[in-house]
């Protein structure tokens, strides 16, 4: 749980103004009864969400997190281009912002991508390249599935970023497909 402190002298209107429980379910607080902090909420609080934007701009300025998000969106839109540019691999949507979505689909099966058992083949080449890329760790790639196609997902994000790490994604999503490719074939 977060921790917050709140001081009221004011119990009974703190509990009626955050408890979720019904009154058919309330403990009434005797003299010497304990108290269900459960009716109170359990950080007896809120977060303080904006503080993270704050803490941003603060540090970068408008303009630096603006810079910043272009780095990670040219970067995106290098990944991008690379995907393109291999046979064994396909961009499956734009990149408008810094995700890449994207799915490894070796040569062998182009043109196929109808047939129920090759679409199968590639959605499992794909798992499979995914969790050995992840068990590097080295980088952590998602997926999410559309219309029934499992697809990567490579976010970035991260402050630290740099190009050098962009390029060894994607040398380790080229090394995992081949090897799963083959073990696949």
């Amino acid at each position: 749980f977060d921790c917050s402190l709140l001081l009221t002298r004011k119990m009974e209107t703190l509990r009626a103004a955050l408890s979720l429980v019904p009154e058919y379910l309330r403990t009434y607080d005797g003299k010497d009864a304990g108290r269900d902090y459960s009716e109170y909420i359990p950080q007896l609080g809120r977060k303080a969400r904006g503080i993270k934007m704050w803490m941003q701009l603060r540090y970068f300025g408008l303009s630096g997190l603006r810079a910043r998000l272009q780095e990670h969106i040219d970067l995106a839109h290098d990944m991008a281009d690379w995907i393109e540019a291999d046979p064994d691999a396909e961009m499956l949507f734009p990149v408008p912002f810094a995700t890449v979505c994207f799915r490894m689909r070796p040569a062998r099966y182009q043109g196929r991508e109808g047939e129920p058992e090759v679409a199968e083949a590639i959605d499992r080449l794909n798992e499979r390249v995914m969790n050995r890329v992840n068990d590097s760790g080295q980088i952590f790639l998602s997926h999410t599935k559309v219309d029934g196609v499992f697809v990567l997902r490579v976010a970035i994000g991260n402050v630290r970023t740099e190009r050098r790490h962009i390029e060894r994604a994607w040398e380790l999503l080229q090394t995992a497909a081949r090897e799963m490719d083959g073990d696949e074939a």
